[in-house]
């Protein structure tokens, strides 16, 4: 396995896992402590109600929640993960609240939260399991956080709840840049803003750089007036920045022993000189702050996805998940083109680990592949195949951005190198040199037909066949018409629209880049008990890719493989300028020889006569700059567009259509503003069209 780096973390942009101590607590209890800081994650005396005292009772928010209306989104920033316990104990009172308040069904709780040094999952689980077992009500919401906490690398890892309508941003690293990183734009509407602070960092005497300036200077900025603020410290260096950066500030009592503590609103005039010593009850927000915030969500209704490969597919479910009515629209079918391939390998391109925290590659293949595991929860309960075959993946690095030094740098369950030894053993390979290697322990094989069928029964989601011929906008809807199954002409009008459709987006709309269409065939062939024992029992990435695959019930509906029988794919071609999908024995050859050449060992096992094979084509699209293309088109406050993913759709798709609906909704995005204008439609380098 990897051995540690040696390096300066910081220099390099890599986390320093949290070091924990532990000590005893007033009552008998062991509690960690901070090794960077000595100093203790929550009270003695009881964290988790000092949670709901400090937190939850003096931002108000039993009764700011209660009052949301349906498909408005309450936004909470915490500066200092720790333990979790805050997030766990926000999360408790959502349940408690949606089961009382029927119109919190559709509104949505969104959790934002730093940490520069985040508590390893082992020391995390061993600190949450002890709580769990002191507040049983934590129980059943510290198991699904401790399966979806994150690798320990920078960058922002959103967790999505979907039964709770929770969605949670770590942003790891150092608090000052992630706040930075967040989009607030005051020029477009709706505007996200943070309606809560939890300044929840180690004492000032111990970690002043959580109460540093810059720090406050990106509170006002990401805060709106009856934004409200609390922390349990009552310093002064707490109160001097509170008060200079906007906020009308009051000490109330603190928790336990504690005799003060803060609390603080966002005001819109300047009468923020005073600090009240008031310690009855706490702030008081305005009932109407949250007018606008209403309006934005409950007048937006219905919105038409034109695509409904992975793109449309993903785009139509994020949308769904927030409480918004979809028609998905396709010429042909779901999974019609180029998404529609038996299987899609998730493994991502990786990246030197300085820049991973802006690494779309990267941070898309960590949610992506969350997403799909919990999708393989839903799976379970249809009895359906998984969307997800957890395989793990070996990069031969013959065309990769990294070698196995650089890849020492990322945590071992991430991304690793294996010994020779290890990478036969996982890998089946007899003769290959195999020392330089990448493991990804968290790859696997996605199952297009099976995220589909989930996807599909969504009941805001209504796919309907229709080939787009016009579309108009107005001030207040957009109206889609086209050609429908039975020739039809077809009328649809909606509140957005978001297209999805590929190389073909362009002709859609021509405000969208005319992007570089490349056609990409797989290849696939049913392989002998012989050519079985010798295949590699893992997915192995080279110049191209190959992987073996049970075909499920219902694989046969899309693709010509054999069901319940072992399948052994490899590919794909890469054809410039060549959007024709007819199957080409050429091109199994083409991705027969990527392999041999690779793995020589595999000319005696992979068939040289290839008339038996079946494939897929399809048309790959793709920008000058690789990024895909994700925002609102130019001159329109109706259209929008996802498109441009290349050959990496499943990988991107998921936090890509994450980011959009957040763009739509008004919410805060997990990417950050410079990845928004990399992947905006109107960046520089779509300005030249292709020659």
């Amino acid at each position: 396995m990897s051995t540690p780096p040696t390096h300066n973390n910081d220099s390099l942009n890599i986390i320093t896992p949290a070091k924990i101590d532990w000590q005893i607590d007033d009552t008998g209890n062991m509690v960690p402590v901070s090794g960077e800081f000595g100093d203790v994650y929550f009270s003695h005396a009881n964290g988790l109600a000092e949670s709901r005292h400090v937190f939850l009772r003096h931002n108000q928010l039993p009764e700011r929640l209660a009052n949301l209306a349906p498909k408005q989104c309450f936004t909470i920033a915490e500066l200092g993960l720790g333990t979790g316990l805050n997030l766990l104990a926000t999360w408790q009172l959502w349940r408690q609240l949606r089961d009382q308040y029927p119109q919190l069904a559709s509104a949505r709780l969104h959790f934002i939260t730093t940490e520069k040094y985040p508590i390893p999952l082992t020391d995390l689980t061993q600190i949450l399991t002890l709580w769990g077992q002191r507040a049983p009500e934590l129980a059943e919401l510290i198991e699904p956080l401790l399966a979806a906490y994150p690798p320990l690398i920078a960058g922002c890892h959103r967790l999505n709840f979907f039964a709770d309508n929770l969605s949670v941003d770590m942003w790891f690293g150092d608090a000052a840049e992630s706040l930075a990183k967040l989009t607030s734009d005051k020029s477009t509407q709706p505007t996200p803003y943070v309606d809560a602070w939890f300044l929840d960092g180690f004492a000032p005497s111990c970690n002043s750089t959580l109460w540093a300036e810059n720090i406050f200077a990106q509170i006002q900025r990401l805060s709106c007036p009856n934004t409200t603020a609390a922390t349990y410290s009552s310093a002064g260096i707490v109160k001097r920045a509170l008060k200079k950066y906007g906020f009308q500030i009051h000490k109330v009592k603190g928790f336990g022993p504690k005799r003060q503590m803060l609390t603080a609103i966002m005001n819109e005039s300047d009468e923020n000189d005073h600090i009240s010593d008031r310690t009855s009850n706490n702030i008081s927000v305005d009932e109407n702050r949250d007018t606008n915030t209403e309006l934005a969500y409950s007048a937006f209704d219905h919105t038409v996805v034109i695509g409904a490969g992975v793109s449309g597919l993903l785009m139509a479910w994020t949308l769904a998940n927030r409480g918004i009515r979809v028609t998905l629209l396709d010429k042909s079918a779901p999974l019609a083109g180029a998404s529609g391939n038996p299987r899609a390998l998730l493994a991502p391109k990786m990246t030197p680990i300085h820049h991973v925290d802006e690494h779309l590659h990267t941070i898309g293949y960590l949610y992506s592949s969350r997403l799909y595991r919990q999708l393989n929860q839903e799976a379970e309960k249809e009895k359906i195949p998984f969307v997800l075959e957890s395989t793990g993946a070996l990069d031969l690095l013959i065309k990769a951005n990294i070698g196995t030094e650089q890849i020492k740098d990322y945590p071992n369950d991430m991304a690793t190198t294996l010994s020779s030894e290890q990478a036969q053993e996982v890998s089946g390979l007899k003769k290959q040199e195999v020392s330089e290697n990448l493991y990804l322990p968290q790859s696997g094989l996605v199952n297009p037909q099976a995220l589909k069928q989930i996807i599909l029964t969504h009941p805001l989601i209504h796919f309907q066949q229709l080939a787009v011929d016009c579309i108009s906008e107005t001030q207040s809807q957009i109206c889609i018409q086209g050609c429908g199954k039975d020739k039809s002409v077809i009328t649809i009008d909606a509140d957005n629209v978001v297209v999805c459709a590929a190389f073909e987006s362009h002709q859609i709309d021509k405000r969208i880049f005319d992007c570089r269409k490349i056609r990409g065939q797989l290849s696939w062939f049913t392989p002998t008990t012989e050519q079985l024992a010798h295949l590699p029992k893992i997915p192995l990435k080279y110049s191209g890719y190959c992987a073996l695959f049970n075909a499920q019930t219902g694989d046969a509906q899309s693709n010509d493989v054999v069901e319940c029988q072992p399948q052994f794919l490899l590919g794909a071609s890469f054809i410039r300028n060549d959007i024709a999908t007819d199957i080409r024995s050429e091109e199994h050859q083409i991705s027969r020889d990527k392999l041999i050449t690779a793995i020589p060992e595999m000319s005696a096992v992979i068939p040289a006569d290839t008339s038996l094979w079946q494939g897929r084509a399809g048309v790959r699209t793709q920008t000058p700059d690789y990024h895909p293309i994700v925002g609102q088109l130019i001159d329109s406050s109706r259209m929008w567009v996802m498109s441009a993913m290349g050959a990496k759709g499943y990988a991107l798709a998921p936090l890509c259509a994450e980011a959009l609906t957040d763009m739509m909704l008004g919410s805060f995005s997990p990417f950050s503003t410079a990845m928004l204008a990399r992947l905006s439609p109107h960046r520089t380098r779509l300005q030249t069209p292709l020659v």
